[in-house]
């Protein structure tokens, strides 16, 4: 088993389609759903999202894909 934590990257990534209170939650809680991902914080009125992530286990094309696929949503790298 290897030694310590993977590198945790901080980023924003546009999100279009998020409309509410329960659309942001949506695209929040696809995210938190992937393994290795830490927090998502989505913004309505800036249309994006902020993910902490490791590197290691999670590909910002695996975040994409989860939050195209769990809605009307489309995120942007």
């Amino acid at each position: 088993m290897k030694k310590g934590t993977g590198i945790m990257k901080k980023k924003v990534f546009a999100v279009s389609g998020m409309k509410c209170v329960h659309c942001k939650a949506n695209v929040e809680n696809a995210l938190k759903a992937v393994a290795g991902v830490r927090t998502a914080e989505a913004s309505l009125e800036d249309a994006d999202v902020t993910v902490e992530y490791d590197e290691n286990k999670v590909t910002p094309d695996q975040l994409k894909a989860a939050v195209d696929n769990s809605g009307r949503y489309e995120m942007s790298l």
